[in-house]
């Protein structure tokens, strides 16, 4: 028989009576009959929990929703006043248009899927709410577990916007549509202005966490 006719042998198949989670230099590791898990390479496999947005969010809900909600839910119904989406430049006309197109709907939606009416307004002088629609933000993030109230507080201080965050959390918008609506007045800048290697840095970093938040959401739904 030929070398090339033979049939490639199939990996061998182990299987393991004990499977562990155990602390290595500062990490986690996965010890299989005691015997620390590796790469395909031979590296010991490590992860660090700091680096791992999901885990990092699970443990906040935990940690300090599940202790304190109050807090939490207080947090989100103040951003009422302060809703990024209700505050609009008065100019240029082209940012005018924009902010519109893109935060018009979500102001819609909120109104008709929240109850909650926020007064749009321009310049950034806090929007003064009815206590019924603070009320009415308070009670809807209340309903919520504590892994969903940690998504929605947590989308709500990244993006600016409660309204965003319930959008987000609702699946009226994904973390692309989520991010580009928080950022719009960035993204707008860059257009006009050209790139900044600063902004985009941190445009990257707000994108990237709104992909995490998207995923702990889809986590929490499967």
């Amino acid at each position: 028989m030929s070398e090339a006719s033979k049939t490639p042998a199939e990996p061998a198949r182990r299987f393991y009576k004990q499977a562990v989670a155990q602390a290595l230099d500062g990490a986690f590791t996965v010890a299989l009959d005691g015997r620390t898990l590796k790469t395909p390479a031979g590296a010991p496999f490590r992860v660090l929990p700091a680096a791992m947005a999901i885990t990092q969010l699970a443990f906040a809900a935990i940690d300090w929703t599940g202790r304190d909600r109050t807090s939490r839910i207080n947090y989100i119904a103040s951003y009422g006043e302060t809703d990024l989406c209700c505050h609009r430049a008065g100019s240029p006309e082209g940012l005018v248009a924009r902010q519109a197109a893109t935060w018009d709907p979500l102001v819609a939606w909120g109104r008709r899927e929240l109850g909650v009416v926020l007064p749009v307004v321009t310049g950034i002088v806090a929007a003064r709410a009815a206590s019924e629609t603070l009320a009415a933000i308070s009670e809807r993030a209340a309903l919520l577990d504590d892994f969903h109230l940690t998504a929605l507080s947590q989308a709500t201080g990244l993006s600016g916007s409660m309204l965003i965050a319930f959008a987000l959390l609702y699946g009226e918008v994904d973390a692309q549509r989520a991010f580009e609506a928080a950022a719009l007045d960035d993204l707008w800048s860059l257009e006009r202005w050209g790139e900044d290697a600063e902004a985009r840095t941190r445009l990257m970093r707000m994108r990237a966490e709104f992909d995490a938040l998207a995923a702990f959401i889809a986590c929490l739904s499967a």
